[in-house]
């Protein structure tokens, strides 16, 4: 559709969505406005704001859209004026060969079809300056529809007058034509200036008519110039049209055409403006005057003739024909005088003043500061390198580039790139690197193109050395080709990743300048808003023109001026620039060696290890010293205010340059505990790992970074970033550790620091090492690695008790000694500082007092404007640090937020500080990101961050402040840094608080929305939750918390409606599943207790049960969904069916006509008998009731199958507990075991008849009922203090058992359970009469498949046939085959139900171990070896199992058998069998590298035999 033909007010919402994507709209913009209805006369009233806040815009796109209707509407008015006068017109004669252009419409509209060149000639024009006067072969350029000033007569003569010549018609003729038309506008222009001795230029291809509507007068247009020698060889009709004397000074006056190229983003056809210079040397016209005999081309002859002789002369901006020649002559002499004067003045003007470069240069870099910013990121723009310049690159090495546009396809072979990365690492991309591929994050992009961590080194143009498809185009394919790549790399770098004035785009010109790299100025530019941020740098003044005119289109001549450093070498660029860096350029950092000496690290090498911060011997020293003596102040302050602690500040008072930072006591405990594991001790582990516990804003991260740089010289040591995965941080932690050294054997450790990091993370981050460890065969013994995890708690003191040799403790609480220092501390900073500027550490030496920190509030927030935006932001920032460690607002978010006026890119972070109350100023601290350097703000303290908002909620609700926060469109809608602030606004809202994450309790809602029901109203925290369900997309995870939080409140309706609304959109997921069924679980918890004031009967308890039941049916759908999903452990399914299970139970043996009769209930549970008083109300559920026995049975056999496989050890993080979303089960083998026992109560019922006369089922219940039901609850007799009562119990469930069981043939489950049962009462009484012989229970008869076994049937089996030193060499291997059959299988059903866990998350149990007796003793259970070490304390307890201590002692090898067996590539074997048998070390890293025989201490577990303490076998012979 061409736009400009139809009115805009009859355009369809078709064509709106068409006109939209011509200017570039985005597609989701264009359908979102399609789905508006919006039509022509709708688009002709919309305002900037109806498209922000109707259709989600954003200010980009919808202020385009504004400014090109506008622009449009005024063209169409022009477009119609131009009609009305089309109407009369007639085309102009044309012969059969050329056909002369029309004026209905404008030229290049007839030379091309493309609608957007139609439309670009209403749009904004921009002013240009021509060409610089007789400047011949630079590189210059015009861009399309820019405007020169008006056609111009004489000014001083020297300066040139300008005549234009739009030659649009002319370009269309022949060759002769052309030449022609071209010579007779020359020669006369030239002709006009040579005799009022005026210079001049004359251009063809810009618009010469002032009444034209399209055009305006000066615009540039351009011409196609197929062959540019036509127009030299035009000039060849001087000698014709003047005499042979007149000729020679025609040749000398007139310079040859000057071709300039015309860009034009729009169209691909290239066009130039043909200029030609006329210099009328007084040395050349002197005494002249000059007449012409233009040439014309006769159509009625068809040749070129000549005019009769005509004077022509400059009359203002026309060239007239003289009209009195006489008076003409007699004034030469005067022209000639004017002329030699002005030539004389010319020549003898002092030079211009040379420019104070260097200052403008260094103000350029670093935005007006004295020192280039460390954190600022610098997007470089160039082309090719001379050998000259790349020896002047010191400035960009030390510079923080984040990526580098290079239009030069040799620079990693020889340009730039080849020399940059011999000193720093690179990222080579394309453009087309530079697509988000669906489904990924911004995030997973960044990570995966390693932006932020080394340069982004984008070939623009190809790259030579590249075997793919990378060629270099030519300017007219590139732009064709890789346009568009240009526009989204450029567009996601500048709006989607770096936010405005966190960068500076920087041209530097080293070379001439293609096309190319103008449209990369122009899409910066666009994307940029503005030229704030961009800069020039050119040696040559030649280079730089051709970039100068085209960028003063957009920006104009005096910005481009401005931003613009020109004809400055490279190498006063280069020591100019390292005069103002903060670093020293070339320093090489220095790392401690096992030598005691030092190695270099190259800064590539160090980059290449991105995962981590390296400390060097020589840390900072690389630090100028005039940027450490201006920052110092700063950086104090910032600390003591509350900022993190940087290793600039050790360094500094290191150097005496501040005061030392202090230590707290817990320093020097921390450094104790380094240098005991580094003397190392007997089974010295590869990997030790130490953690200090601290109070938020304690000062523990600062007393970690202490340690570390006290170590820097005697160890290799690091801070882990954080966002990396553990595999690689392993990978670069063994590179920093083998770095330089020779011996991989021999090597200083290595102190890595872990920032907030929780346990499971440290235990996989030490999985990754270990792997790493085994891999390289480091020998055993070595310390390779010193973890130090920094992590917050509300209770350090606690969680440091049980290991006081592994954790320390840091507090608010200051000893004697930590309160003297800070006094004395505290004198000497307020001496230089206000108490407002150091409060953190105010704060602290008041041992951050409850009243201090109110009073300080109180004071803090008076005289505070509660309307200001700014308070709102105080608001918003308290609420968030309050409730969320670590939450942080972005700065650019608070600028969007703030009503900032319109500033300087440069001077941004000022204003946002000026636009702040004093109020912000004292409470926010600004944060810096240090891989990306986006600013953040915080509150100083959390604490403060407390008081603050409990102050301000008394004008306000801090629910009323969250709902303005949720609501808050220009925050959450903000591109930049929105991945953090959606988590944390999402956070508020949903995350529980974990006492293993270092907060205070273990909440069942996130801290706010209890606090909200407890201090305000359950009903708005139900608001909250509902408006953020809905803010958040309806995300189920809402839904969830909305049903939780309603059952909570006997909301059950409601509680009901929400767990539907989440389990419809996430189906399989097995916890939101599990609310569904905890809704019913507590709705029928609530009719329970109504039914107790009652007379229960079948009849008003039938609700009650089936509500029951549903909870039950979904908790089996959350068992299935546990059981399908391989990546998570959820038992939650497993254990409320029993605890559901239960609770029907009790209601059903509670009412009147059961509680009478327990039998009937029994019989109606388990058979098929119905009682009449229950068939009719009950008739719904009877089956479903009749399978509740098999329901129970079954969760309890999965849950204790489960923990017969794997460990339930206590930690700190893990609390002994089976965690589910809904509940937690503390100690699960105690609940299993008494649960098993309640199963077997509630099943079975005692009678007058003796043991013999009760059914199977009733013998099997009261097995239950005694805990012999299940080998778990068997083998937890065994840690039962009272042996005596242990022993009777396992002597009467044998008394349930078949007195010949052989000919019994018990089912898999009893034969398990009996075995069980001998074993243990074996450990308890080796001579107790119930007790069969070993030899008797191999002569059970197990299942003839194996599959059909149970996996405690294959386990008890490895155990009863495991060889015994008497057995004869057949018999040995008799039983060896047995018990390979066994594990086979055995091992099939241990990776089923371990999933795709990593091992640490499901570590294997060991329930017995071979000990050195016979028969029944060489079981030894796991409960007698820990009698070993049962007399020490926790702490001693623990390292002996950690350290692998407890192998080494003498009970042990007393107890334990010590088996032998052999190890080859790593793998343990044992000794004995005739087919190869492997046995699975627990602790790898005691496994020899080399092939050895060993021995080893030998455990059964449910995977297998496991070895336990290899150790290499030196006495066999």
């Amino acid at each position: 559709m061409e736009f400009e033909n139809v009115p805009m007010e009859k355009w369809t919402e078709a064509a709106v969505s068409s006109w939209l994507r011509s200017i570039g709209i985005k597609e989701d913009y264009v359908t979102k406005l399609n789905e508006e209805e919006v039509n022509g006369k709708i688009l002709l009233e919309v305002t900037e704001d109806f498209l922000k806040k109707e259709t989600g815009m954003k200010s980009g796109p919808a202020l385009l859209i504004i400014k090109k209707r506008n622009e449009l509407v005024e063209s169409l008015k022009k477009a119609q004026k131009v009609h009305k006068k089309q109407e009369g017109s007639k085309r102009e004669p044309s012969n059969g060969k050329n056909v002369a252009q029309t004026k209905e419409t404008p030229p290049e509209a007839k030379e091309t079809t493309s609608s957007s060149e139609i439309r670009s000639v209403s749009t904004s024009k921009k002013d240009c300056r021509p060409r610089p006067f007789c400047k011949n072969g630079i590189d210059f350029t015009y861009a399309k529809h820019s405007v020169l000033q008006p056609e111009s007569g004489v000014i001083d003569l020297i300066s040139p007058c300008h005549e234009y010549k739009s030659f649009a018609t002319a370009a269309t003729l022949d060759r002769t034509r052309q030449k022609a038309k071209f010579a007779k506008e020359v020669l006369k222009f030239g002709v006009g200036c040579m005799n009022v001795r005026s210079n001049g230029t004359i251009h063809f291809g810009v618009m010469d008519n002032r009444d034209d509507d399209w055009y305006d007068h000066g615009e540039i247009i351009g011409v196609p110039v197929p062959e540019k020698d036509m127009y030299v060889d035009a000039l060849d009709h001087i000698e014709k049209a003047f005499s042979s004397g007149d000729a020679e000074h025609l040749r000398q006056c007139i310079r040859p055409p000057q071709f300039i190229e015309v860009t034009d983003i729009n169209g691909w056809e290239k066009r130039y403006v043909v200029e030609v210079d006329i210099v009328p040397d007084i040395s050349v016209v002197k005494n002249r005057v000059y007449s012409v005999r233009l040439p014309n081309f006769r159509e009625s002859s068809n040749k070129v003739e000549f005019e009769k002789e005509v004077i022509y002369c400059r009359i203002g901006s026309k060239t007239e024909p003289v009209s009195d020649p006489n008076e003409f002559y007699q004034r030469v002499r005067d022209r000639d005088a004017v002329r030699e004067r002005a030539e004389q003045a010319c020549f003898d003007s002092n030079a211009e003043v040379s420019q104070d470069l260097g200052r403008k240069l260094t103000m350029l870099i670093t935005s007006g500061k004295k020192f280039i910013e460390k954190e600022k990121w610098y997007i470089l723009v160039t082309n090719k390198f001379g050998k000259q310049d790349l020896s002047s690159i010191d400035f960009l090495l030390n510079m923080n580039i984040f990526s580098v546009f290079d239009f030069d396809p040799d620079s990693k072979v020889s340009g730039l790139c080849s020399e940059y990365s011999k000193h720093h690492a690179v990222n080579p991309h394309f453009m087309q690197d530079y697509k988000i591929p669906n489904g990924k994050s911004m995030h997973e992009f960044e990570d995966g193109l390693h932006l932020f961590e080394q340069p982004s080194w984008i070939f623009c143009n190809g790259r030579s050395d590249f075997k793919g498809d990378e060629a270099p185009f030519d300017d007219m394919t590139w732009i064709k080709t890789r346009m568009t790549l240009l526009r989204e790399c450029v567009s996601l770098i500048c709006k989607q990743i770096l936010p405005k004035g966190t960068f500076l785009v920087v041209f530097l010109l080293t070379s001439s300048v293609e096309t190319p790299l103008l449209y990369t100025f122009l899409e910066f530019f666009t994307d940029m808003e503005g030229h704030d941020d961009i800069i020039c740098i050119s040696e040559s003044e030649e280079n730089f023109l051709k970039w100068q005119s085209f960028a003063e289109g957009p920006c104009g001549a005096d910005t481009v001026n401005r931003s613009s450093v020109v004809g400055m070498r490279m190498s006063h660029i280069n020591a100019t620039l390292q005069r103002i860096q903060p670093i020293i350029s070339r320093t090489t950092k220095l790392l401690p060696v096992c030598s005691k000496g030092v190695c270099n690290f190259e800064t590539r090498e160090e980059e290449r290890m991105h995962s981590l911060d390296i400390l060097g011997a020589n840390h900072c020293d690389e630090t100028s010293f005039d940027y450490a003596m201006e920052q110092k102040e700063h950086i104090e302050r910032q600390f003591y205010r509350g900022g993190k602690v940087h290793w600039l500040n050790f360094w500094l008072a290191e150097n005496k340059f501040v005061e030392e930072v202090i230590r707290r006591d817990a320093y020097n405990d921390i450094a104790k505990l380094i240098q005991e594991n580094l003397k190392g001790q007997v089974g010295q582990l590869p990997i030790c790992c130490l953690t200090i516990y601290h109070h938020p804003g304690s000062g523990g991260s600062t007393i970690a970074r202490q340690v570390l740089w006290n170590s820097r010289k005697d160890l290799r040591c690091a801070v882990v970033k954080p966002s990396y995965s553990l595999s690689l941080v392993a990978e670069h932690a063994f590179q920093l550790r083998e770095y330089e050294e020779k011996d991989p054997q021999n090597c200083l450790p290595v102190l890595l620091l872990l920032e907030d990091c929780d346990r499971e993370n440290l235990d996989d981050l030490k999985n990754e090492l270990e792997v790493a460890f085994n891999t390289k065969r480091i020998a055993h013994g070595t310390l390779c690695f010193i973890l130090l995890t920094c992590r917050r708690s509300h209770d350090p003191q606690r969680m440091c008790k049980d290991s006081s040799s592994e954790n320390v403790a840091v507090t608010h609480k200051l000893s004697d000694g930590e309160k003297r220092h800070f006094a004395t501390k505290r004198q000497t900073l307020e001496q230089r500082h206000k108490p407002e500027f150091i409060l953190t550490f105010v704060l602290m030496s008041e041992e951050f007092s409850e009243e201090y920190i109110e009073k300080f509030v109180i004071h803090l927030l008076q005289g505070i404007d509660h309307t200001s935006k700014d308070t709102r932001l105080i608001r918003f920032v308290a609420l968030l640090n309050t409730y969320l460690q670590n939450s942080f607002i972005s700065q650019s978010h608070c600028v969007a937020l703030l009503p900032i006026t319109t500033y300087s890119d440069r001077f941004r972070q000022h204003a946002f500080e000026s636009c702040l109350s004093e109020q912000a100023k004292l409470a926010f601290i600004h944060l810096r990101d240090e891989r990306t350097h986006i600013d953040s703000v915080r509150i100083i303290h959390p604490l403060v961050a407390k008081e603050i908002l409990y102050q301000l909620s008394k004008y306000q609700p801090q629910s009323d402040i969250a709902l303005d926060l949720l609501h808050e469109d220009v925050l959450l809608e903000h591109r930049f840094g929105r991945q953090d602030y959606v988590k944390f606004l999402r956070d508020l809202f949903i995350r529980r608080s974990r006492i293993s994450k270092g907060d205070k309790v273990d909440s069942f809602f996130s801290p706010f929305i209890e606090h909200v029901q407890k201090k305000e109203s359950p009903e708005m925290a139900v608001v909250l939750l509902t408006e953020a369900y809905a803010r958040f997309n309806d995300d189920p995870f809402f839904a969830q918390q909305l049903a939780r939080f309603s059952y909570s409140h006997d909301q059950f309706e409601d509680a009901q409606k929400w767990a539907e609304l989440a389990a419809s959109k996430m189906p399989n997921n097995s916890y939101i599943l599990d609310t569904r069924g905890q809704v019913y679980r507590k709705w029928f918890v609530a009719k329970s207790k109504a039914l107790d004031n009652v007379h229960k009967t079948p009849e008003n308890t039938a609700d009650t049960i089936e509500t029951a039941l549903k909870a039950l049916e979904y908790f089996q759908l959350c068992e299935e969904a546990a059981m399908a999903d391989d990546e998570n452990v959820n038992n939650s399914g497993f254990f409320a069916v029993v605890d559901m299970g239960f609770s029907v139970l009790r209601l059903i043996f509670s009412l009147p006509i059961f509680s009478r009769n327990p039998d009937t209930c029994i019989d109606y549970l388990v058979t098929d008998l119905i009682p009449e008083s229950v068939r009719k109300p009950w008739e719904n559920f009877h089956s479903k009731l009749k399978n509740l026995q098999t329901l129970i049975h079954n969760a309890l056999e999965w849950i204790s199958e489960d923990l017969s496989y794997f460990q339930t050890d206590v930690t700190a993080d893990e609390e002994g507990a089976s965690q589910s979303y809904e509940m937690k089960i503390y100690h699960p083998k105690t609940w299993l075991v008494n649960q098993f026992s309640l199963y077997g109560k509630y099943f079975n019922y005692y009678c007058a008849e003796t043991i013999n006369k009760q059914s199977p089922f009733m013998k099997r219940m009261k097995i239950y009922r005694l805990g012999g039901g299940n080998i778990i609850t068997i083998f937890s007799l065994l840690s039962d203090q009272n042996e005596k009562d242990s022993v009777q119990i396992l002597e009467e469930i044998i008394s349930c058992y078949p007195r010949n069981p052989q000919n019994a043939r018990l089912n898999p489950m009893d034969l398990s359970n009996y075995i069980a049962t001998h074993i243990a009462l074996s450990c308890l009484s080796p001579q107790s009469p119930k007790l069969s012989s070993l030899q008797d229970l191999q002569s059970l008869r197990f299942p003839r498949e194996k599959r059909d076994c149970l996996p405690s049937a294959l386990f008890l089996r490895t155990m009863l046939f495991w060889p015994e030193e008497p057995d004869a060499e057949d018999v040995k291997n008799k039983k060896y085959e047995i018990v390979l059959g066994a594990l086979e299988f055995l091992k099939k059903s241990y990776w089923r139900k371990r999933k795709d866990m990593p091992p640490r998350r499901r570590r294997i149990y060991t329930h017995f171990f071979l000990g050195n007796g016979r028969g029944f003793h060489k079981f030894v259970h796991k409960t007698e070896v820990e009698k070993i070490t049962g007399h020490l304390s926790m702490s001693e307890k623990k390292s002996k199992w950690v350290w692998g201590g407890v192998w080494k002692m003498a009970e042990t090898a007393k107890l334990l058998k010590r088996v032998t067996g052999w190890t080859k590539g790593r793998t343990v074997y044992l000794e004995g069998p005739k087919k190869r048998f492997i046995v699975t070390a627990m602790n790898t890293n005691t496994v020899p590298y080399e092939n050895e025989n060993v021995t080893f201490y030998l455990g059964f577990t449910f995977s297998g035999p496991v070895a336990y303490d290899v150790t290499v076998n030196h006495n066999q012979l």
